[in-house]
């Protein structure tokens, strides 16, 4: 759906010569978002093409976020231009590879408009998307049987339309959708999230969704969710002053990887033991502590290490894309990990720095 805020990025990229633009086809929207586009391919070309700013548009011929590979190896271009959302550590290596300036756009909006993004003008759907930021897997009985826990969760804001299989909660917030449409309902958060809970786990379920991924959807703030034995934590613990928020807002970057690819399965090697699960409830013990004493190298630390203990039982979670992008960014955080039960997704970093091409996050209060 073309907006203004397409235009405006655009236009940006324009500033630097003459603008060529690789739209993603039909197939690829559907494979990384899991939904269908407004306007098909030949739509969509049409519209771009006749921006007076587009000297030239095409529909990539490949899939997936790297679609664009074989147009660009074969235009050679000077520069490579993004958005934030758009920004990934393997197309940095890829341009690094052909000698490709890559720019990632400010996006800014033209004078006197508004921010736009698709995802608003798809529909004003507030419901959150979740982060989990420590202790992921211990919402699973396969773990909290052996060491009681914590999962350490945050609600955000649907700013950016995260793609499906990336660890964010994509498949909860899909059946919050089909029930409640764009809004969190008014009434009893956890009834409501054990609404959500009991939809996406019918009987018969044989791999259960854990409960971190409705709860961090439907409670606000940030919330420290304590399983012993069990699908349903024991005690829930939430902070949501605003203060606090904004600390985890400014310290909490991500950084895009592949989604999971349709074959991907956590549970292969899977090592579940007492030990591991003990250093995984210390860490998000720690990082909570962290977080709430606003010590920013403590919780880079904590979550660095629960990522090393989900590593040590699940470790089909680790890819060769995480691998390089922990290289290229761990001189600049203190700790990081990945969003959801891994194989792809989003690379979580904490740092009190600037993380170039990181997507920044908004709680919901």
């Amino acid at each position: 759906m073309l907006h203004s805020g397409h235009v405006a990025f655009l236009e940006e990229a324009a500033s630097h010569g003459d603008l060529y633009v690789g739209l993603g086809s039909d197939e690829t929207i559907w494979g990384l978002k899991g939904r269908k586009t407004i306007n098909g391919n030949a739509e969509r070309l049409y519209m771009v093409k006749a921006l007076r700013c587009v000297k030239d548009a095409w529909i990539n011929s490949g899939n997936g976020i790297m679609d664009f590979e074989k147009e660009v190896t074969e235009l050679k271009p000077d520069i490579f231009f993004v958005n934030t959302d758009g920004y990934t550590p393997a197309k940095k290596e890829f341009c690094e590879k052909l000698g490709i300036q890559l720019i990632v756009s400010k996006r800014l909006p033209s004078a006197g408009l508004p921010v736009r993004s698709t995802t608003a003008l798809r529909q004003e759907c507030r419901i959150p998307y979740r982060v989990e930021l420590c202790g992921g897997w211990h919402d699973q009985p396969c773990v909290n049987d052996l060491c009681p826990g914590s999962v350490i969760v945050m609600s955000i804001e649907p700013d950016f339309e995260f793609n499906d299989r990336s660890g964010m909660a994509t498949s909860s917030r899909k059946k919050a959708i089909e029930i409640w449409q764009t809004n969190i309902p008014a009434g009893d958060k956890i009834q409501l999230a054990k609404t959500l809970f009991c939809l996406e786990n019918p009987p018969g379920t044989t791999r259960v969704s854990g409960s971190q991924d409705q709860l961090g959807i439907v409670l606000p703030g940030l919330n420290k969710l304590n399983y012993d034995k069990g699908f349903w934590p024991v005690t829930i613990e939430s902070r949501n002053d605003p203060e606090l928020l904004d600390f985890v807002k400014e310290n909490l970057h991500l950084i895009a990887l592949p989604p999971r690819k349709d074959d991907y399965d956590v549970f292969k090697g899977i090592n579940t033991n007492p030990g591991s699960a003990g250093k995984l409830a210390d860490a998000s013990k720690r990082c909570w502590d962290a977080i709430c004493s606003y010590d920013v190298k403590a919780w880079g630390k904590a979550t660095k290490e629960c990522f090393e203990a989900q590593l040590e039982m699940f470790p089909a979670m680790f890819t060769d894309e995480m691998a390089k992008a922990i290289e290229d960014y761990k001189d600049l955080a203190y700790g990081w990990k990945v969003s959801g039960s891994g194989g792809g997704g989003y690379l979580i970093l904490i740092s009190d720095k600037n993380i170039p091409g990181a997507i920044k996050v908004t709680p919901v209060l």
